[in-house]
């Protein structure tokens, strides 16, 4: 199993942390994009990743040396229902290129997210997964999130009505 090393993600890493979300896209089971989206798109939601409050990490396998290391996944913290009173919580995204799905490098990303939230004052993390997303809804059961709302068929993905699972942990 290989091991992993995380490091805030730059401006010049958005173009690969873009690549790595619209390699999702295709299967519609990870995000309700349906078509790839653009790094000028994403410029906003970068700059509001802020390493003090809610950072965004790209990951690495820690075995390669080569100086620069090919980014494998991406992990971040995002503000859930934009409130002030919302501020302890947040939603974490983890998305993974496709050659190292399966790695074990979605653990990972869920111990760092879960480990790091009391750092920037987060106090309950949250996990959006559609229902037909078994490996992440496994991924994240198996850390002890457990399903805080059922959104039946509330999102259509090529004609196919979705459900949305929101799962919530509390972790300080």
């Amino acid at each position: 199993m290989p091991s992993y090393v995380h490091r805030l993600a730059r401006r010049d890493d958005l173009p690969v942390i873009v690549d790595i979300y619209n390699s999702t896209i295709a299967s519609r089971e990870v995000t309700a994009d349906t078509e790839p989206i653009t790094v000028q798109s994403r410029e906003a939601w970068f700059a509001e990743h802020t390493p003090e409050r809610r950072p965004l990490w790209v990951i690495h396998d820690a075995g390669d040396s080569s100086g620069h290391p090919e980014v494998l996944g991406w992990l971040s913290y995002s503000n859930f229902y934009g409130r002030p009173a919302y501020s302890g919580t947040a939603e974490v995204s983890i998305y993974i290129a496709e050659k190292a799905r399966g790695k074990g490098l979605g653990r990972y990303c869920l111990e760092l997210a879960i480990a790091f939230a009391p750092q920037v004052e987060v106090h309950t993390l949250l996990g959006f997964i559609f229902g037909h997303n078994a490996p992440s809804l496994a991924l994240f059961g198996k850390y002890g999130f457990d399903t805080w709302a059922h959104l039946p068929r509330v999102a259509n993905l090529d004609g196919i009505e979705r459900d949305l699972i929101i799962l919530g942990k509390r972790v300080a």
